[in-house]
């Protein structure tokens, strides 16, 4: 059986660009054909300043956005990352197998880095090593697929090098693992910003709708969204961004594809009121659901208690034989 992990980080409010190309497609996957662990990487968040209260809150609204999601926990595994020990454990014998070239060519690095640089802030070195540790994330669980985004796979490609190279050195200890992606709404774009993505930890707020925006702030956002100076609606991810993004997010919703519902509309207006309700419907059920988690707090904590606990035992033989195979003496 074909085994998934994927994860989120709690570094902002979860947006619909998380949801259409992740969480949704998370819950969608046939527990028939794959055994799948889905988790709240707050290690992640740590790499840059923080508030630790604002970590936790972030943390726990992530795991019980994941099950409003439709994540059911007798069919995957939901936990914390900072749960399970293995992450760490494996993290640090990645980084005796990585080089500092490779980390240093992580785009999301460079991008980050600047970022800090530029606020006046100086660069954690976790920042630089966290790729080994979304490796670790991945080769613990002897992983076979990660669904990600585009903006994620050159840390997948990351593990495979690391997997292939650690197997060749040391011995096969590893499954190398393949990044998928979904066809549609892979990478949801910023409505006031179509070339940049829909971040949660953006601060842009107008162009981003999270998932536990109101009905009408999610209408006002969307029909605010940018669209181009082009006439007609058509499809053109290059050329005409804005209308590409609305496009897509409405086929995401919808189960279409872009290009044949650009054919549909006469006007960008009727376009965005469309998208507009069809975002609010896709988001209404995850709402409703989160509410009635939040009102259950002790149900939330039992999910990932026992998932963290059956993540422990899934991990520490693969994290244990790494262990041996690079030399270390067995306690």
């Amino acid at each position: 059986m074909t085994r998934v992990f994927s994860g989120v980080k709690p570094t902002g409010h979860l947006t619909l660009g998380n949801y259409l190309g992740a969480l949704r497609r998370w819950a969608e996957v046939d527990q028939h054909q794959a055994d799948a662990l889905f988790c709240v990487v707050d290690l992640h968040a740590l790499t840059v300043d923080h508030d630790p209260a604002r970590v936790r809150r972030l943390s726990r609204q992530a795991a019980t956005l994941l099950l409003a999601s439709g994540l059911d926990p007798k069919r995957r595994t939901v936990f914390v990352q900072s749960h399970v020990d293995e992450h760490a454990r494996l993290s640090y014998l990645l980084e005796c197998v990585a080089t500092d070239g490779e980390m240093r060519r992580m785009i999301q690095y460079k991008e980050k880095a600047a970022r800090e640089q530029g606020r006046g802030g100086s660069v954690r070195l976790s920042l630089l090593t966290y790729p080994a540790l979304m490796a670790a994330d991945i080769l613990a669980y002897d992983t076979d697929e990660v669904p990600v985004g585009e903006d994620q796979t050159q840390h997948v490609e990351l593990a495979r090098d690391l997997a292939v190279r650690f197997n060749h050195r040391y011995g096969h200890t590893f499954v190398v693992p393949r990044a998928t992606a979904p066809k549609v709404a892979a990478r949801v774009m910023n409505l006031q910003d179509p070339m940049s993505k829909m971040g949660k930890s953006d601060d842009s707020g107008p162009g981003i709708v999270y998932l536990l925006d109101e009905p009408e702030v999610v209408r006002k956002k969307v029909m605010r969204a940018v669209t181009d100076s082009g006439q007609g609606v058509v499809y053109d991810r290059e050329e005409r961004p804005g209308v590409a993004n609305l496009l897509e997010i409405l086929a995401a919703c919808e189960g279409g594809d872009p290009e044949a519902l650009s054919g549909a509309y006469a006007s960008y207006g009727a376009l965005k009121k469309d998208t507009a309700e069809a975002v609010v419907e896709v988001l209404r059920p995850v709402q409703e659901r989160h509410r009635e988690l939040c009102a259950d707090p002790g149900y939330v904590d039992g999910v990932l208690r026992a998932g963290a606990e059956k993540a422990r035992e899934m991990a520490r033989p693969t994290v244990d034989a790494a262990y041996r195979a690079i030399g270390l003496l067995p306690a």
